[in-house]
């Protein structure tokens, strides 16, 4: 479906990885929520949400029970998909599968979404990482649930979709000394803010520097700022900062 206009990257679609980062566009919800929220936790008519949904699974010509998700819980947990979970969603951050016709889905509105893919192998992943969990270690989880499966890191490739960049996030100083404390050189992603006690937070650069970490072979981020594009993408922290009661959620999908 055309009018869904997901984003995808060069780097999975030259390697045959079916794929894309979902904006606002081509979605059946109002209000608040307007566009294409597909988050089954969000206050949203449940109604609207299904029709997302199904609308993202059909762009693959596949039906909603094949698209996977999990309940985040902001850890690093990753989960293995050998078949279609059709709404039981268990707990954790990211999505593995090398099972052909599942569709690995997450949800954001400003965390950062990765999609990797072992091209040889056919081996896909999507991975959830906001702040807490890219700092627990859930890009490692998944890269390790990956070469499990047969994957070989060095032949993955991962792009990090539309999620909110530096200059639209500013933390207290304490975040930054929480980061170098867990993680002594992240304090490379931190630069100084409006005020002495603040800093802005470069979450898409810390993912590379995690999936770099984990020996991924190659990977991007698209360069798109959730929080400063209203008309494309749903935002928290946007959100928060208008007085809203609540926020949509964009999706991420990659698949076999």
């Amino acid at each position: 479906m055309s009018d869904l206009a997901p984003i995808t990257h060069p780097l999975l679609s030259a390697a045959g990885i079916a794929h894309g980062f979902f904006t606002r566009a081509g979605g059946v919800s109002t209000g608040i929520y307007d566009g294409l929220n597909a988050g089954v936790g969000s206050q949203d008519d449940p109604a609207a949400v299904a029709e997302n949904r199904r609308r993202v699974a059909a762009h693959f010509g596949a039906d909603a029970d094949h698209l996977n998700g999990c309940y985040q819980i902001h850890s690093a947990v990753a989960r293995v998909a050998e078949g279609p979970w059709r709404g039981n969603r268990p707990e954790g951050d990211a999505i593995v599968s090398a099972e052909p016709g599942l569709l690995c889905s997450v949800l954001t509105a400003d965390c950062a979404p990765v999609l990797m893919a072992d091209p040889e192998t056919r081996i896909v992943a999507a991975v959830h990482a906001g702040w807490k969990g890219a700092l627990g270690g859930v890009v490692h989880s998944a890269v390790a649930a990956m070469e499990a499966l047969g994957a070989d890191p060095r032949r993955i490739l991962a792009v990090v979709g539309p999620c909110i960049a530096q200059a639209s996030y500013e933390v207290g100083f304490d975040f930054q000394e929480r980061f170098a404390h867990h993680d002594p050189g992240s304090e490379r992603f931190f630069r100084p803010g409006e005020t002495d006690d603040k800093r802005q937070f470069d979450l898409p650069g810390f993912v590379l520097w995690r999936l770099q970490q984990a020996g991924v072979g190659q990977a991007v981020w698209t360069g798109h700022d959730t929080c400063a594009d209203a008309d494309r993408f749903c935002s928290n922290r946007r959100a928060f900062q208008q007085g809203e009661p609540d926020f949509g959620r964009l999706i991420s999908v990659i698949g076999i």
